[in-house]
């Protein structure tokens, strides 16, 4: 029995600068960390040849091109057990819709658990290309490439993405005392809405390839990325705040599925209560509303949105990582 441990993600600043759409013409950077949210992928073998496959239904087919489940069925083909295997999962946080990344999170945990289930060490590079590979190419995800690689990594990163598909990915160095004092002051709200993050990204593909004032947003996003690394660096944690809003400002003008009048109603509110900045997390539509502000203001902050969650986390160094190993016999 193989048991994985991969994180889910923030992403603050950059995203949509990771869509081929836009890194093939020029560079994409985001800045984004792994939390200490999780999904643990449990893949062992079976007592007969047949592959059973449990998330929110249960498959038990014979052969993996008879898999439903399109990621289990693309790992399983790169990385083919020799005998019958049984994969679960379990989420720390619902699955889908929620914008922290839990789909590639989902991918690069698989293939670490079946590559190590296989008797393979695979490093961070490797599961986020593998992962890339699998949703974007063989399954065909109108997504980027900044959470299969946040999810291998782990980590405060500055990402980029190169047009020669090349991916660097770079620590963000300041003081241990700024990373905390970042944790205290980001606030996580779950709205309670989810929703499909492919009708909104393919909008946004389509209006990077089709409209230059989209173009420059994106172009303007990936600077902020750099600009927030920057006042990370210098210990300026308001400035990130504010880059933090001049990034959702520019977001929320990409594609119109990205915000709402409720979202907006919800953020407005949040800064007429103390916020300095924030964003909705992933693609947008939904899930997380992340807040930036003094942790003085949380309280009116969460007094004035009374229909939202709190969740708490803190941020996450490792990423991907094997967490059990039981021998259990030869196929």
């Amino acid at each position: 029995m193989i048991i994985s441990r991969t994180p889910l993600r923030i992403s603050f600043a950059g995203g949509g600068s990771d869509l081929p759409a836009f890194y093939r013409q020029e560079p994409g950077a985001v800045l984004s960390t792994a939390i200490n949210k999780y999904i643990y992928i449990n893949v062992n073998k079976k007592f007969d040849d047949k592959i059973r496959a449990s998330y929110s239904v249960t498959e038990i087919v014979d052969h993996v091109d008879q898999l439903k489940h399109e990621l289990i069925r693309e790992a399983l083909k790169i990385v083919l057990p020799p005998c019958g295997i049984e994969i679960t999962s379990i989420s720390d946080i619902p699955s889908r819709g929620t914008g922290l990344g839990s789909s590639s999170t989902y991918t690069v945990g698989l293939l670490n658990s079946l590559y190590a289930h296989a008797g393979q060490y695979i490093g961070a590079e490797r599961l986020a290309q593998g992962a890339c590979e699998i949703e974007i190419e063989r399954c065909g995800k109108p997504i980027g490439k900044q959470d299969q690689y946040i999810a291998a990594y782990g980590g405060l990163q500055y990402i980029r993405f190169n047009p020669d598909e090349s991916v660097f990915v770079d620590p963000v160095i300041s003081s241990p005392e700024t990373k905390s004092r970042l944790q205290k002051s980001l606030l996580l709200l779950y709205t309670g809405m989810t929703r499909s993050a492919d009708k909104i990204l393919k909008e946004q593909t389509f209006n990077t390839e089709n409209d230059h004032n989209k173009l420059e947003r994106l172009r303007r996003m990936a600077d902020l990325a750099g600009e927030m690394r920057d006042a990370l660096v210098a210990n300026d944690l308001d400035g990130f705040g504010e880059i933090l809003h001049q990034g959702w400002l520019e977001k929320r003008k990409l594609a119109s599925g990205i915000s709402n009048h409720k979202i907006d109603e919800w953020y407005d509110t949040a800064r007429r209560s103390g916020a300095i900045g924030g964003k909705v997390l992933g693609a947008g539509g939904g899930g997380f509303l992340l807040i930036y502000a003094h942790s003085e203001s949380f309280p009116d902050i969460i007094r004035a949105l009374p229909e939202l969650k709190p969740v708490s986390f803190n941020f996450e160094p490792q990423g991907s990582k094997i967490i059990y190993i039981e021998e259990n016999g030869d196929c």
